[in-house]
């Protein structure tokens, strides 16, 4: 037996990325996965489905997940990967931009959370929220999406405690730098490249299977015991304090 045959998730942002890697890697395990997004996913199956999905529209969200239980009848795990990134200095920011990012990726999952949960209470089941590295440490221009992210983070930690006595797990997940057809613009040069790989340990960008990876654990019962969990999947750079590496400086002086 898959180790989710029976259960339904719903991945937001499932088009693309991390999200579509997590809609496969679910159904490879015998899930039913509905894909919330506003962009069209590659393919659908008998067990993807997709419904065009504003994320931080309170009345699309509500659809969605009706949908998902008159067409599975419940729901077992939620996923919130959709987000948005930006680049801008607070006094060059639009605050038309602050609010979009924040609607994109701290209000959607309070929209997905406050009209999943009460489904979810018939059998219990798993949230994952989808963070970054970026909401445990500040980035240079990036202030909305750190602040984003941050209170993604602790938001995690609150429902994770309201959820418990449901038998609803909440973690998050806290991704590096991972490839996808974002992020290859970003290190298209390769002075860029040697700028955003130089400093991860692993020496590479993650892969969105490898996030899927991740998120199938949590929402799994091997996870049963973890909630309110922060997890990092970086290749290892929030490992570093950022001083420099003394014994490499060392070894190029002799």
């Amino acid at each position: 037996m898959a180790r989710f045959d029976g259960r339904v998730v719903i991945v937001t942002g499932g088009a693309n990325g991390i999200g579509a890697a997590v809609a496969a890697r679910f159904a490879s395990e015998g899930a039913k996965v509905m894909i919330a997004d506003i962009q069209t996913p590659a393919a659908t199956s008998d067990s993807i489905a997709f419904v065009k999905t504003d994320a931080s529209s309170a009345q699309e969200v509500a659809a969605l997940v009706e949908a998902t239980v008159h067409k599975w009848g419940r729901i077992d795990m939620l996923v919130n990967n959709a987000g948005l990134g930006a680049l801008a200095e607070t006094p060059d920011m639009d605050e038309e931009l602050w609010d979009k990012v924040f609607a994109i990726n701290t209000k959607a999952i309070y929209l997905f959370c406050k009209y999943a949960i009460p489904v979810m209470r018939a059998q219990g089941g798993a949230i994952i929220n989808v963070a970054s590295i970026s909401g445990l440490s500040g980035d240079y221009g990036m202030g909305v999406y750190n602040a984003s992210k941050g209170a993604v983070i602790n938001y995690t930690r609150s429902l994770a405690l309201d959820c418990a006595r449901d038998g609803i797990r909440v973690n998050a997940l806290c991704p590096g730098l991972i490839e996808t057809a974002m992020t290859q613009l970003t290190v298209a040069r390769p002075e860029d490249r040697e700028a955003w790989l130089g400093p991860i340990p692993l020496g590479r960008m993650g892969q969105p299977s490898e996030m899927a990876s991740v998120i199938a654990f949590l929402a799994s019962d091997d996870a049963s015991y973890m909630t309110g969990a922060i997890i990092t999947a970086d290749g290892g750079i929030t490992a570093h304090t950022g001083q420099p590496n003394v014994p490499h400086r060392r070894s190029l002086r002799n």
